[in-house]
């Protein structure tokens, strides 16, 4: 595998584990704001970030790619609001779909058509988060701002459960 697609798949193992950390700090503020629901909605997305890893690693495994984990730090953040985690989550997100666009496009450089259709479950799956993200931010600006409604909200993504990736690696 060409060298340089290998090191962007290494440090996207390393981004994908320090998204995990950043939907840990979040599930853990609304946690502590007594939001048990915003809470699970962030830790379920904290397991999906590390089953990513793990999805990144085990193709590199088993294209045997050298596997260098690198430094996770701790997320850099402090929340004052409810809003807060939701926009950057959104805004992390669109930066991760950015990660996996410039991955593409080296394996594609590279002519490493085996890991362009590794990446394809990717370019879906950010889709799709960058949608949840959103989606989530729409309904806390339309029913977050009253007790009521936040209330109901809250107990709304009380709901949400972890599903394990449906990736078949090669």
């Amino acid at each position: 595998m060409d060298a340089k697609v290998v090191n962007l798949l290494n440090e996207q193992i390393q981004k994908e584990l320090y998204s995990a950390y950043l939907y840990l700090s979040m599930a853990d503020y609304y946690s502590d704001e007594g939001l048990d629901g915003f809470a699970n909605w962030f830790f379920i997305q904290a397991k999906e970030e590390m089953a990513h890893a793990m999805l990144f690693r085990t193709y590199m495994l088993n294209n045997d790619c050298k596997i260098k984990l690198l430094p996770v730090d701790a997320p850099n953040v402090d929340f004052t609001d409810y809003t807060q985690p939701l926009a950057q989550a959104l805004e992390h997100e669109k930066f991760v779909t950015g990660c996996i666009d410039t991955i593409y496009a080296a394996a594609l450089d590279a002519k490493d058509f085996r890991t362009v259709e590794f990446l394809n479950w990717f370019i879906k799956e950010q889709g799709e988060e960058e949608k949840n993200a959103s989606d989530l931010i729409r309904k806390y600006e339309l029913f977050g701002h009253d007790a009521k409604g936040l209330y109901s909200l809250d107990q709304e993504l009380t709901t949400r459960v972890y599903t394990e990736p449906s990736l078949v690696l090669d």
